[in-house]
């Protein structure tokens, strides 16, 4: 869906942005990509409705795609909504000649993430004035192997029930003000084996999958 409700603030972010250093190699990092501008140009234009009814006429008039008319723009994806869980999957394969190849670097994610540089302006739940979309990790999975075999575990964080969660996902009302780590134990669990662990050996994981709760 394209929005042309406001063009003055159709490529704003709730908070500013700055592109991380692409070395770091950092969930930052990939939303920042994954959220960037981008020109359409060439095979890539777009088909413009207006400049297609001024050059044509009206649309019933227009016999063929030929006649109709494209046109340079912009595009950028941003967060109009932000969910109560956010779920980010990292894509953990690329591609080598006819082969995949499993992709094995470290990818740094925090405990805290703040999702504001990457909502629009105007993001629907969040209060107004309010330059932080803040979210608190409890889940990570993680794969080990190749792209034939290997074998998947996950870490998640045993913590109290969050009732401000809670109304979030049931009607969609937040009124939560915490903006530290929801304090709980982490675990490993590998098929019928579970450990305590600490929080750096979660932070250090080869994540694929991570789980993060609204606090803020």
């Amino acid at each position: 869906k394209v929005s042309t409700d406001d063009p003055e603030t159709a490529f704003c972010t709730l908070a500013n942005r700055e592109e991380p250093n692409p070395e770091e190699g950092s969930i930052h990092h990939c939303l920042y990509q994954f959220t960037r501008n981008e020109t359409l140009t060439e095979t890539n234009k777009l088909l413009c409705d207006v400049c297609t009814q001024r050059h044509c006429g009206p649309k019933n008039n227009i016999k063929s795609g030929k006649n109709y008319v494209y046109t340079n723009a912009k595009k950028q994806m941003l967060i109009s909504l932000a969910p109560p869980i956010l779920t980010l999957h990292l894509k953990r394969f690329q591609h080598a000649g006819f082969n995949l190849r499993k992709v094995n670097r470290h990818i740094k994610f925090p405990e805290v993430i703040d999702l504001a540089p990457f909502c629009t302006a105007k993001c629907k739940n969040v209060a107004e004035g309010n330059t932080k979309v803040l979210y608190s990790l409890y889940g990570v999975v993680e794969h080990s192997g190749t792209m034939r075999s290997g074998h998947y575990t996950a870490y998640v964080k045993m913590r109290a029930m969050n009732n401000h969660l809670s109304d979030l996902v049931l009607r969609g009302q937040s009124q939560a003000l915490e903006t530290e780590p929801v304090k709980g134990q982490w675990f490993h669990i590998s098929d019928t084996h579970v450990q305590p662990v600490c929080v750096s050996k979660v932070l250090s994981s080869q994540a694929y999958l991570l789980f993060y709760e609204r606090l803020l």
